[in-house]
C-alpha cells in the first residue's frame, strides 16, 4: 500500500463550522453541492465562480441530492424534504420514527434507478461516541414510499454501487465495517451481506473510522477515514487497501469524484469536536472542502432523484 502522489488544495476554507458532509457533484450545473450538518445548512459552490449559495433549513441536515423534476432531496433531522432553490421553500416529504433520543438522517444517495438510500443515527454526545445500533437504512421509492432495507445500524454512513448494478456497499461507522450486498438493480432489494473491508485490520491513527465513501470507473472504494487525515482506496473484492491521499483536515468525513471529466475528487472535513485552541493549532482547516486532482482514475456521475 503507497501513498498517492496527486495535488491536494483546499476548495473552500472553513466551508462548514461543524460537519462537512455529503458532498454531490451537481453535473449540470457544474456545481458542487454539500452540507453543514449541525448548522442546518446546504450549499451549492460553483467551483468557476467561486459563488457558494446557501439554504437554511429547520433541523440538522446531512443529505442533498438533485431531484430529476427539479430542485433538491434533502434531509433535516429525521425529515427528507424536497427544497426548491429559487424561491427557497421547503416542503416536507416523510419523518421516520424516532428509535433513540434524537436520532437523525445521516449519509445517503441515489441508485441507478433514482431510489434514495437514506441511513440514521442514534445520539451522537461527541466525535464517534453515540446510542448504538438506533439507526437504519431506508430506500425512499420513486412513489415516495419508504421502506426498511436494515436494521441495529450505529452510524449509517457511506454507499456505493458497482458499475453493473450488482453489488451495493454500505458503511456502519462504528464496528468500522463497509458491507457487501447482492444488489437486484429492478426491485432494488439487498441481500447475502458480508464484511467488504474490515477497518479494524488498523488502528484508528492509520484509517480512522469509515465515513463517506465513493467508486471509481475501476470498481475500487475511496472511504474518508473519519479521525485519520486521509482518503483511502480498496479493493472490496479482496478487502485490501491500495493507497492512500493525506488531506490537511483530521476529521474527514466525506467523498466523491466531479468536474467535467470526473478526474478530481471533492474531500469534505469536520470541526466538531475541537476547542478554539485546538481547531488553531491542531486542525487550522477544519470544516474546509479539499479538492485532490491527479489520481489517474475517474469517478462515475452520481444519480438523481426521480420521483
Amino acid at each position: 500500500m503507497a501513498s498517492s502522489k496527486c495535488n491536494v488544495e483546499t476548495l473552500i476554507k472553513h466551508a462548514a463550522s461543524t460537519i462537512g458532509e455529503g458532498p454531490h457533484w451537481e453535473e449540470k450545473a457544474g456545481k458542487l453541492l454539500y452540507v453543514d450538518i449541525l448548522s442546518n445548512d446546504v450549499y451549492r459552490y460553483d467551483v468557476e465562480t467561486g459563488d457558494n449559495e446557501k439554504m437554511h433549513l429547520d433541523g440538522s441536515t446531512s443529505i442533498i441530492v438533485p431531484a430529476e423534476d427539479g430542485g433538491y432531496i434533502a434531509s433535516s433531522l429525521r425529515k427528507l424534504c424536497h427544497l426548491d432553490w429559487e424561491t427557497k421553500t421547503v416542503t416536507d416529504i416523510l419523518e421516520v420514527p424516532s428509535i433513540g433520543s434524537n436520532d437523525r438522517f445521516n449519509d445517503g444517495k441515489c441508485d441507478s434507478n433514482g431510489r434514495l438510500w437514506a441511513g440514521t443515527m442514534g445520539y451522537e454526545s461527541e466525535p464517534a461516541v453515540n446510542e448504538l445500533e438506533k439507526g437504519c437504512l431506508y430506500k425512499l421509492d420513486k412513489g415516495k414510499e419508504i421502506h426498511t432495507m436494515v436494521e441495529g445500524v450505529s452510524i449509517s454512513n457511506g454507499l456505493a454501487w458497482t458499475a453493473d448494478n450488482t453489488v451495493m456497499y454500505y458503511i456502519d461507522s462504528i464496528p468500522r465495517h463497509v458491507y457487501a450486498y447482492d444488489f437486484d438493480q429492478a426491485s432494488g432489494s439487498i441481500s447475502n451481506k458480508r464484511i467488504a473491508v474490515d477497518f479494524n485490520q488498523w488502528s484508528i491513527d492509520d484509517a480512522g473510522f469509515p465515513d463517506g465513501m465513493t467508486i471509481d470507473i475501476e470498481g475500487k472504494l475511496w472511504v474518508a477515514g473519519y479521525m485519520s487525515s486521509k482518503v483511502l482506496q480498496f479493493d472490496p473484492v479482496t478487502g485490501a487497501k491500495i493507497r492512500q491521499v493525506t488531506v490537511p483536515g483530521k476529521r474527514t468525513t466525506s467523498c466523491c469524484f466531479g468536474g467535467r471529466d470526473y478526474t478530481e475528487m471533492f474531500v469534505t472535513s469536520a470541526r466538531v469536536g475541537w476547542t478554539e485552541e485546538e481547531f488553531q493549532q491542531l486542525d487550522p482547516l477544519a470544516g474546509s472542502v479539499f479538492k485532490v486532482t491527479g489520481l489517474g482514475v475517474k469517478g462515475l456521475p452520481a444519480p438523481s432523484y426521480r420521483c
